[in-house]
Order: C-alpha cells, then structure tokens, then sequence
C-alpha cells in the first residue's frame, strides 16, 4: 500500500479507533493522545512493514496499551509493550463505527464554534495540531492551548460517551453539521492569508460529511449539507488563474467544473428535497444545483435561484441570505432594486463591515452607473477582507470603476 493510501486508511480509522477508546475508557484527553500516539506509530511501521491484517485492531490494541500505561506512568511498561503491541489483534474491539458520537462530544454546546471545528479537526479528522494551527493562520501554541482547553471543558461539563436524545439529538447534530460547513467554508474560501481557498480542509469537511451521512442515509439536512459541499467544490478548479488571482462566478470556465460531483451533488439534492420537512442545506444545495445546471452565466435561472433565496430567507433568517437575495434580485429586477434590498442591511452590526456586504454593494453600484460609489465601496471591502486573494481582486474592480 502507498503512503498516499496509508494516510487515507489512518484518517478514516482515526475517529473510529478514538471512539472504541473512549467507549471504553471515558477518558477523551488521554484516549485522544493515546489515539495520536498511535496514528504517529503506525505512519513509521506500516509503510516499511506494510499494513497489517486487522489495521484498526491493531490502533486499538497499541493506543489502548500506550493509555493504560499512561494512567500507571510505567515507562518501562510502556517500552516493553509498544515493541510487542503490533503483534496482538485484541478480540473485543468492535465493529461498531462511533465517528458520529464523537463528533457530538468534539461539538458540545459548552465550546465555542473555534474550538468545535479545531477539536473536531483534531480527534475526528485527525489533523495533527501543527496542520491545524497552519490551515488557520495561528501559532501552533494558541492552537494547542485552544484544543487542550476544549478538551478540559469537556471534562468539566462531565460529558458521558453516550448518544443524546430527543430534542437534544436534534440540536447537537445541528451544531455539528454547522461545524461541519464552517470547515468546509473556510477551506472553500480562506478568511485569510495568500491563497483564495483551502483544498485540504474543503475535501476534510467533505469527508467527515460523508461519514455522518452513511450514519444518517435518511437525513435531509446531512444530505443537503454533502450536496451543496459537493456542488460548490465542484467550482474549485476554475475559481482562480493561474497566478492565484480570483475569478468571480459569471466568468469561470464552466467547462473546467468537475461533472463527477456535480452530478453526485445534483442527486444528494434531489433526494434532499423529497423530505417532508424542507431545512436550510437542501435549499442552498438546491441554488447550487441552480448554478451548476446553467451551462453559461447567461443561462442561470435568476428567477429560480430568488425564489430559493426568499423560501431561504424565511425559514432560516440571516443578514447573508439577504444578502445573496440582492444579488438574484438584481439579475431579474436590475441593481437598484439589489441597492434597496441591501439598504435594509444597514445597521445589522452582523454584517455592516463585513467586505461581502461592502463588495456587493459595490458590484451593484457600478452595474447601476454609480461609478464614484462602487470605487469607493471596492476599496472599502479590499481594507475589510484579510484574504489577499480577495483584496488583489477588489482592488482590480476599484481601480476599473475610478472616476
């Protein structure tokens, strides 16, 4: 087996192998160093001794031996143990995949939506905190303390490895799939930093989607979420140049869009839609199936993607749907009736500075003529955005539109 493969096999079997561990210990920040430790053991044994037969039996069985000989702080122990540790294929380690339980635990209500998405990052994706701390811009000592901290809280809200119920199931997976998009999001286009997006964490957030999705086959918001993140990954290829510089929607390539998960996407979305209950995800993936269906800008049914925006806007209110509403608004009304939906923006301390308020504006403004306001409004967002992919891209519009 490839390295290449042997990373894929130890990511996948991360989360599992963590979840047999707290199942059966309780102790997730000891279980969760355990599981690292022998992540780390198996990246150095298995590409020169190759794979073992029973791969997960064989994480179990040296993460457990290296946690037990944590708790009794026996060095030698541990050294005798780890040498043999390959060897033994424990005969109780279950068969039962514990990835969704862990991820509730990894997003539990008392953590804030950062440390959610780098501990759930860290025990189910299986990142190491080094990757962390890059993909988010941050020193690798304020993300460890982050992660370690999560860990305590965890601790100290006496959190039980145990499915929740009920309403409490509902609001935890909630919190999860929203983690899950915030991943994803952050990957698709970066908040910070040279490049435009991150494929890693956008195919990680894909992954772990797909996971929950297996578990949940019938869940319309777990299948909408993998739709839209499929759909819009399917972009990725075509939304910068070569130099790295960005390429807004209506001027892509269209041809470079991969149709492999556009139709995997469009499937998910169909089946997402056929729910009783109609959420959030299945009606962003269906404005992103919209997209994906027109084979020019030209051809984008503006109409439809609207009418979508509004149902959006009124089972799950947010400044940003408004936001994109404006935008179809705009393609079937004109940009003055984008700029007044926009204006009732104004004041929303969510998204009154935030460059994506700014640069629609802008993009209406100079549709409608306003070539002074949409300068300004360019520069403004290219100030408000620590993305340098975006500034270089709104600076180019500012300086297009100068008076």
């Amino acid at each position: 087996m490839t390295a290449p493969a042997i990373e894929d096999l130890l990511r996948e079997l991360t989360p599992q192998v963590l979840g047999t561990l707290v199942r059966r210990y309780g102790r997730f920040e000891g279980c969760e160093d355990a599981v690292q430790e022998a992540v780390l053991a198996a990246t150095v044994q298995w590409p020169a001794e190759g794979v073992p037969e029973h791969p997960r039996g064989w994480l179990v069985t040296v993460a457990s031996r290296r946690l037990i000989d944590q708790l009794r702080s026996d060095r030698a122990r541990r050294e005798r143990e780890s040498a043999t540790a390959a060897e033994v294929v424990p005969e109780d380690v279950p068969d039962t995949d514990d990835t969704l339980l862990l991820l509730f635990l990894c997003c539990h209500p008392t953590l804030t939506a950062a440390s959610q998405t780098a501990l759930t990052l860290r025990a189910v994706g299986g990142l190491t905190t080094v990757e962390i701390a890059r993909a988010f811009l941050v020193p690798e000592a304020t993300m460890a303390a982050r992660i370690s901290r999560a860990k305590q809280r965890i601790k100290a809200a006496g959190s039980s490895f145990a499915p929740p119920v009920g309403a409490e199931r509902e609001e935890r997976l909630r919190v999860v799939l929203h983690v899950l998009y915030l991943i994803f999001n952050e990957g698709y286009t970066a908040s910070s930093g040279s490049e435009l997006h991150r494929a890693d964490l956008a195919r990680e957030a894909i992954r772990l989607t797909r996971t929950v999705h297996a578990q949940l086959p019938d869940d319309s918001e777990v299948t909408g979420l993998l739709a839209l993140m499929l759909l819009t990954h399917s972009r990725r290829a075509a939304r910068t140049t070569a130099a790295g510089d960005l390429v807004p929607l209506d001027e892509q390539d269209r041809t470079t869009w991969d149709r492999a998960l556009i139709d995997e996407g469009t499937a998910l979305t169909k089946e997402s839609l056929a729910a009783p209950a109609l959420g959030p995800y299945p009606l962003q993936a269906a404005i992103a199936a919209t997209h994906a269906d027109a084979a020019t800008a030209e051809e984008t049914d503006w109409q439809q993607v609207h009418a979508l925006y509004l149902i959006l806007e009124r089972i799950a209110p947010n400044p940003m749907v408004t936001l994109n509403r404006a935008i179809a608004l705009a393609e079937t009304d004109g940009p003055r009736a984008g700029l007044d939906l926009l204006s009732t923006l104004d004041g929303d301390q969510r998204i009154d500075a935030h460059h994506r308020l700014l640069s629609v504006r802008a993009h209406l403004r100079e549709k409608a003529g306003d070539s002074a306001g949409a300068h300004e409004d360019y520069r403004r967002a290219a100030r408000s955005t620590a993305s340098l992919a975006e500034q270089r891209y709104l600076e180019s519009r500012a300086r297009r539109v100068r008076p």
